[in-house]
């Protein structure tokens, strides 16, 4: 079995910018190969010199030249040919012999990297992964906080080693571009910055996140003891377009009734997870507060559940100062929650935009845990009478029971109304059949869930709570023996 080559990225310089996947690998390699110029010192080496570990092999690969002339018979290229060719096989012993083998290369390993120089050569003979890291033109726009492109533009990276016309063309002719190889050629790329008419705007960036990182703007740097490890970055031009910091009470203030669903974040819409996320004020119901992830720098205003007049006039005066205030309703802003009290108030705030953003409602979700009960008209109706008096319920129940729709009925019971769901159910028993189904829904898409099929002769008032939602069937619901309630499309 051969062993594993590897070409790892080990990012501009910090050792912190190495990758978590890199740093394993470093540490899990059998050899450490890196190159160096004839000095010895290798910057790949001290870089992921805290991730390597004691008893690996490591192989240095000693450039037999760098800028110097050569007598080989093949010139300066020939020379690093048969470098390239000797590194290579010096790597394939070890992967012929089973050996984990790690080539650490600055930067990213495909980007002007010598690791590329192995990668070409071994990488049809042996198992092989890239691992990319963090390039020094990106290192460079983050140490200067610069962006470098955005959304047509084009950046253009080039080898300093290029001629001065050619970096001038394309120079002129780019968005934000990157030079790299400074060093000797840095004469040459400010004169053709200065002939494309952007030497004002380009920028030097020495070892970038490294301890001697140098930033400067480039038309100030002595070109003496320019290294090689340094860059000139011409940033997006869109850079200097600055959007000045607009007061919070200049036209951001809005109120967006957000909708949670009936519990817990796959409920949630993507436009209500937008709303939450943009907003700087939360306002609701603790509990439903609660429910929303916290973030610091949003204010949570809690309150009880029976001040939604309140609530709302709140909501609406922190838009008005310039707040983007999310409401948050359990379910559908719009059914039995918090839409309709905040369009009320907002007519005393005709300045305050305020918008409604729907939620999955429990009457939805307790009907897809049972099946498909709504499959046919429905009536949804609530069972309070701390809005409107018990006798209207009342009607409205006998009436729906009358058309044969099936119900959605919230709020049957809470701790100080115990008595209406016998008294519904009364009333609907003498317009339904005993065995019409029933679906009682409790904590849908929460921890404590539980959906009980039972018919409308047999429901138990006892069974239902405040955080219960019922179905009754019409006379065309069914009910299968494995406890799944429809109600089919057509209509007998």
């Amino acid at each position: 079995m051969s062993g594993r080559l590897y070409g790892v990225g080990l990012g501009p310089g910090d050792p912190e910018l190495v990758t978590v996947r890199t740093a394993r690998l470093i540490g899990e390699a059998d050899v450490i190969a890196y190159h160096a110029a004839r000095h010895g010192r290798s910057i790949a080496r001290s870089i992921a010199l805290p991730y390597m570990r004691e008893g690996q092999i490591e192989e240095l690969l000693l450039y037999p030249l760098t800028t110097e002339t050569t007598d080989h018979p093949g010139g300066y290229q020939g020379a690093l040919d048969d470098f390239y060719a000797d590194c290579a096989e010096r790597l394939a012993a070890h992967l012929d012999a089973g050996r984990t083998v790690v080539v650490l290369a600055e930067g990213d390993p495909l980007f002007y990297g010598s690791y590329m120089h192995m990668h070409k050569r071994l990488a049809h003979r042996y198992p092989t992964e890239v691992v990319p890291g963090v390039t020094s033109v990106s290192a460079a726009a983050a140490v200067l906080g610069r962006p470098l492109v955005e959304r047509d533009e084009v950046l253009t990276v080039l080898p300093g080693t290029l001629p001065a016309q050619v970096l001038a063309e394309r120079l002129r002719d780019t968005d934000s571009a990157a030079v790299l190889k400074l060093g000797r050629t840095f004469g040459k790329v400010r004169d053709a910055l200065a002939e494309a008419g952007r030497l004002d705007d380009a920028w030097y960036v020495e070892r970038a996140t490294m301890g001697a990182q140098r930033v400067a703007p480039l038309k100030d740097v002595d070109p003496d003891g320019v290294p090689y490890f340094s860059l000139a970055l011409l940033a997006s031009p869109a850079e200097r377009t600055f959007v000045p910091e607009r007061p919070a009470d200049e036209g951001r203030g809005e109120v967006a009734v957000v909708g949670l669903g009936p519990a817990g974040r796959p409920w949630l819409t993507p436009e209500a997870q937008e709303a939450l996320a943009a907003a700087t004020d939360l306002v609701g119901y603790g509990p439903y507060v609660d429910r929303v992830a916290p973030n610091p720098r949003q204010r949570r205003h809690r309150t009880d559940n029976r001040v939604e007049a309140e609530r709302a006039r709140h909501a609406l005066e922190l838009a008005r100062d310039g707040a983007r205030v999310a409401v948050v309703s359990s379910g559908d802003p719009g059914v039995f929650a918090m839409a309709s009290a905040v369009l009320e108030a907002a007519a005393d705030f005709p300045d305050v935009p305020v918008r409604v953003v729907p939620g999955l409602t429990a009457a939805q979700a307790v009907a897809a845990r049972a099946g498909a009960p709504l499959g046919h008209d429905y009536c949804v109706l609530s069972l309070s009478d701390l809005l409107k008096p018990w006798e209207v319920v009342a009607d409205r129940l006998s009436a729906a029971a009358r058309a044969d729709l099936v119900l959605a009925i919230y709020n049957p019971a809470s701790r100080s109304r115990t008595w209406q769901v016998a008294a519904a159910r009364d009333l609907l028993l003498e317009h339904r059949a005993p065995d019409t189904p029933v679906v009682i829904g409790r904590d849908v898409g929460g921890p404590q869930e539980s959906v009980t099929v039972t018919t409308l002769g047999e429901l138990d008032p006892g069974q239902v709570d405040m955080r219960c939602l019922l179905i009754i069937g019409s006379s065309t619901t069914r009910a299968t023996e494995g406890g799944v309630v429809y109600t089919p499309r057509r209509y007998p």
